[in-house]
């Protein structure tokens, strides 16, 4: 389909009256938000601690967490009772020069624990069960989430190479109250990379959803578009599914969706209003 095309058929779905927002898409929306804030945390948190910490070989890893109007990154020491080795906190710029860095030593607190069992777990399961691929020129990253006494874990594949974003071979573990791993769910069955260039003329870009991945963009889709489309041109991601279309709106940070049938239905116009004009 013609760019022009795409971008009339975009200017169509803000004003189509049934564009729908219902409670599942507002829960996704927050979770991928919660997800970006997180990652973004742990970039910036690791950028600081690796400037400022000297002993590398200390290092055993990290994680990031909320903590009311911040967020923290933690980097613990290896061993078999780790320690606190650098707390990063930011608050919703993650301004690198205001950000509160405290490289202390110190014991986890218990929510930090929790934290770091989950996590811990996760790369345990990761390493041990064939359910995780990996990639040439990826990485796996972790991210602990616990909200409202619910514990998980997400697994998202990040690129080690700039010029593309990532997109799929994205993982929910979900743990119990006791913190023992209740189930693994692949989110998207394969990897999805989408190349850029800051040259580009192409503003929008697209992916599908299989149906056991779910009828609408997932939480982890809402994550990478936030992190890395700021590098390229696009205005907007489309997800395609059997039921439906997910719109989100790079600029605003915003999901629109539509049902497949009236997706169909604009497409088919737009297609044959196209035809004439040509």
């Amino acid at each position: 389909m013609k760019k022009s095309l795409f971008i009339f058929i975009s200017f169509c779905l803000y004003s189509i009256a049934n564009a729908q927002t219902n409670k599942e898409t507002l829960a996704i929306v927050k979770e991928g938000k919660m997800l970006y804030r997180s990652e973004m945390a742990s970039w910036f948190g690791t950028d600081i601690f690796i400037e400022k910490y000297a002993n590398k070989e200390n290092i055993g890893g990290y994680f990031s967490y909320p903590d009311n109007e911040t967020y923290k990154c933690i980097f613990f020491s290896k061993g078999e009772q780790p320690r606190v080795i650098g707390t990063m906190a930011f608050d919703s710029t993650y301004n690198v020069k205001t950000a509160n860095v405290d490289l202390t030593e110190r014991g986890f607190s218990n929510e930090e624990t929790n934290f770091y069992t989950i996590r811990k777990l996760t790369l345990d399961k990761i390493n041990s069960d064939t359910t995780f691929k990996r990639y040439n020129n990826t990485e796996l990253n972790i991210i602990p989430v616990i909200d409202n006494n619910v514990k998980k874990a997400y697994v998202l594949t990040s690129p080690k190479l700039s010029g593309t974003v990532i997109l799929g071979n994205d993982y929910l573990i979900d743990f119990t109250k006791e913190n023992e791993i209740a189930g693994i769910k692949k989110l998207h069955k394969n990897l999805i990379p989408i190349s850029f260039t800051k040259t580009d003329s192409v503003l929008i870009s697209v992916h599908s959803h299989l149906p056991e991945t779910g009828d609408y963009i997932t939480a982890t889709d809402i994550c990478t578009l936030m992190l890395y489309s700021k590098f390229t041109n696009w205005t907007q991601h489309y997800v395609l599914s059997a039921k439906n279309v997910s719109i989100w709106d790079i600029r605003k940070n915003a999901l629109v969706t539509l049902t497949r049938e009236a997706w169909d239905k604009i497409v088919k116009d737009q297609q044959e209003r196209h035809k004439k004009i040509n």
